[in-house]
Parts: structure tokens; sequence; C-alpha cells
């Protein structure tokens, strides 16, 4: 197993190369933000969605853009609003008057990366649309199921502060993201490279493609063949474990915890910390991978109770307490 693993490693070291040119190319217009750009990075790599969450201006939208065009693959913006419908997002038939018949016209979401702008503004019929495509990577428009493109991701953001003409995610949808990432403001140095780099009428020219979607879908070869302990599986399995049963693991978190997380936490997690050590250039994952990942894997899939509310607990601060209780192989 150890030859197996020496291989495993030289080649990430092989093949990491290209995402340290990405991540050069997306500093060329995103300042710090180091924590977002590795876990869009992650989410890419796990083939998982990603939801970002923060206040306006912290480069959420221009970080999501900015990511897609260092790819070479076809990317679309989705602005949500109240008013949106399935059929623009998916697509629709359309009549024909010549020959009687419908064709199939094709929606934006028919694109590798796409970004899902404000995505709680949206109603449930289009958060239902969005809902399959995400899933089963296909589209249903009207008889027929047409499979999105491969590699497909989507990235959506939301604002958590203005609650005014938005809809709350159904938590089916939010169990579907990968990676729930929140955002917070950049140092007082970044900030003052943000003034000096952006303060302009005219933005600085953007990023070219460094990779290729080809890439994309070897790189994500490579992270199933990211060497896993069997230590690390139980690991992660006795963490989802603790969010359900607290008890078990002499955790006092039961009048906290409403719903603990799903299997699929399971294997987000094992998805994630894989891609997080093929960032980090290994070819094992470590507990470490595991603790730096886990947060965002898991704060949008346990639902606090209404005492854990009322006493300003967060899911955050429960999945820390996991962490801090669960013992480390």
């Amino acid at each position: 197993m150890d030859a197996g693993i020496t291989a495993i490693n030289e080649r990430v070291k092989d093949e990491a190369a290209c995402l340290y040119r990405l991540r050069e190319e997306m500093s060329r217009v995103i300042v710090g933000q180091r924590y977002l750009v590795d876990r869009l990075l992650v989410g890419l790599l796990g083939n998982g969605h990603v939801l970002l969450e923060g206040v306006p201006g912290l480069a959420k939208t221009l970080a999501v853009k900015t990511l897609a065009q260092t790819i070479d693959a076809s990317f679309r913006r989705l602005q949500f609003t109240p008013d949106l419908l399935p059929a623009d997002l998916i697509g629709t038939l359309v009549y024909s008057p010549r020959d009687g018949g419908f064709s199939t016209k094709k929606g934006p979401i028919f694109a590798n990366i796409v970004l899902a702008d404000e995505i709680n503004r949206a109603p449930a019929k289009v958060q239902s649309a969005l809902l399959e495509a995400m899933q089963e990577r296909q589209v249903t428009i009207g008889d027929e199921t047409h499979p999105l493109p491969d590699p497909f991701l989507v990235l959506a953001t939301q604002n958590p502060i203005e609650q005014e003409g938005t809809y709350p995610l159904p938590e089916a949808q939010v169990d579907r993201f990968m990676l729930k990432l929140l955002i917070n403001y950049p140092s007082k140095e970044e900030e003052r490279q943000i003034l000096d780099r952006m303060a302009f009428t005219t933005q600085p020219t953007g990023v070219g493609a460094v990779i290729h979607t080809d890439d994309i879908l070897r790189l994500r070869a490579l992270v199933d063949q990211i060497y896993v302990d069997d230590k690390i599986k139980d690991y992660i399995v006795d963490i989802v474990f603790a969010t359900r049963e607290p008890a078990a693991f002499k955790l006092d978190l039961q009048r906290l915890i409403h719903y603990g997380a799903s299997p699929r936490a399971t294997l987000y997690l094992a998805l994630a910390a894989r891609a997080h050590a093929l960032l980090q250039g290994r070819g094992y994952v470590t507990p470490q991978d595991v603790k730096s990942i886990g947060a965002d894997v898991l704060r949008h899939r346990i639902i606090v109770t209404y005492e854990a509310e009322a006493e300003d607990v967060t899911a955050d601060h429960v999945v820390k307490t996991v962490f801090d209780g669960v013992p480390v192989p």
C-alpha cells in the first residue's frame, strides 16, 4: 500500500501544477480571499455545488466569474428574481407554425459553470427545476430529458441580511450543495490592496483561461484515487453520527440539535477531504483535511432547535463542539 501511496503522491505533484496556475491567475483579480478560492476549487474538484453567503461587496460574484474565466468552459450568470420562471432557467418547447410541431429551446442552465446570483430570491417552482439539474445533472423539458454538460457546477450566492423579497431555500435543496461558505470581510492590508487595484472608473483587464474542461475531468479522476485510510473513514462516520447521536460521544448537544447531518454529508465530507488533500499536494487524506473542510460541509446540514436559537447557538458552534469532542485517529 505504501508503494501505491507514493505513486499517487507523485501523480498529485505532477497534476497539481495546473491548480497552482489557476490560483495565480485568479489572484490577478481577487485580492486575498484564499479561503474562498480554495473552497471553490474543492467544489470544482469534488464535483459538488457551492453556496456562498456573505454581505454585499465581498467579491462573491467576482470570484465565481473569475474562476469561470480561468477555465476554458461555458459559463452563464443567472440573476434570480421573484418573477423568474422555470422556463427562463431550463428552457421550453417552442411551437413552429410552419410544420405544426414543437422544438426544444434550451435555457442558460446548459453550461459547464452556472452562477445563480441571489438564489434565494427565486420562487419554489424555479428552485424545483434547479433541484433536478443539481442532483441528476439533467433537466426535463416537456416529455424529454436532456443531460447537462460535463462538468456541470452550480455556484450560488445569497445575501444573509436583506430578507425582503426572498424565499428561504428548501432544506432538500440546501442539502444538494457540497459546501456552504460564509464569506467574511478582508483584512485591513487586503482592503488597502483592493483600493490600490480596483478604485478606477475602468476595471482591470480580466484573466485568461489556463485549464480546460478535460483537465478538470482528469483531476476529478485523480481525486477518486486519493488514499483514505480506514481509520479516517471511521472518523468521518463518527463525526456525522455525532451530529445525530451526540450523547453516544459524551457531547451535551441533544437539546440543541433538531436534525443531524444526512448520509450525503458523509459522502461529501470524504470527497471534499480528498479534494482538499489534492490542493495541498498530497495523495492521502489526514484528519486535518477532514477538520479543515468539516464546517463547510456540515453547517447547512444541521438544523438547530428553537432552544439553541434562543441561546444564540449556531450550527457552526455545534460543528466545532463535535470536532472538539470526537477522538481524532
